[in-house]
């Protein structure tokens, strides 16, 4: 077994909620289904929380949230919606002392969130994904502990394109980034086009004109796809583009 997986059932194990962190601008795609069936195998309390909502249209969030409950949506970085998430980790808890288990894909904004939450730089942070290493314990205030973990994937999963989109491998370490990349903007076209001032319609010619623009060129001036999808996946994954 993976040391991360023996981290995340000692949360499972000692936590009284569990915060699954999601990405707001790929809901159903950073859930981990595995890790909410052993949430409710043991009858634990989840909470939803959709991070990252400065990224996306927050009317179209609202909707999608409906579906998802309970949820609270946030901006880790904007410190935004964490005084709400407080109100419903303590209204799950009726008011009683809780520790409440992070969990979530890597590099969803995990331990920014704790940050946020604790009003302090409580757990290391880093855009790269994988950063947090092991179980860390923050104690918010007076009733609210988190237990922070590193980021899990399903154990069968991989996806690379799936993981380059949702940021949960690193764009430096992606192994095919013009495939990533054109599943990025299948997914993603509108806000893509509207960011980079494109009228292309087919994503490997999208793909093209990003390259082109960037200067991510081969010998002899032919695009560089593999540069260009690289360079996509970088601007997506750091939150340059607005879903």
């Amino acid at each position: 077994m993976p040391s991360y997986w023996r981290h995340v059932n000692r949360v499972l194990a000692e936590a009284d909620i569990i915060i699954e962190v999601l990405d707001a601008r790929f809901i159903e795609e950073t859930r981990n289904e595995e890790i909410e069936d052993k949430i409710r195998q043991r009858n634990k309390k989840i909470l939803y929380v959709l991070n990252k909502c400065d990224l996306v249209d927050v009317e179209k969030l609202k909707q999608t949230a409906k579906t998802i409950k309970p949820s609270v949506f946030i901006s880790s970085k904007d410190r935004l919606g964490t005084t709400i998430l407080k109100k419903k980790i303590l209204e799950l808890s009726r008011g009683e002392n809780v520790t409440v288990g992070v969990l979530g894909y890597p590099n969803v904004g995990k331990s920014s969130l704790i940050n946020a939450l604790a009003g302090r730089r409580a757990a290391r942070t880093s855009a790269e994904s994988g950063f947090t290493k092991g179980l860390q314990k923050i104690r918010v205030d007076n009733k609210i502990v988190l237990l922070d973990t590193p980021g899990v994937f399903p154990s069968r999963e991989k996806d690379m394109v799936k993981h380059g989109k949702t940021g949960a491998v690193d764009y430096a370490k992606i192994k095919d980034p013009e495939m990533a990349a054109l599943g990025l903007i299948e997914a993603k076209k509108e806000a893509i086009q509207r960011h980079y001032h494109i009228d292309k319609d087919v994503p490997e010619e999208i793909l093209q004109e990003i390259a082109v623009k960037f200067n991510k060129l081969q010998k002899g001036g032919t695009a560089d796809l593999d540069a260009a999808g690289r360079f996509l996946l970088k601007e997506w994954q750091t939150g340059k583009i607005k879903s």
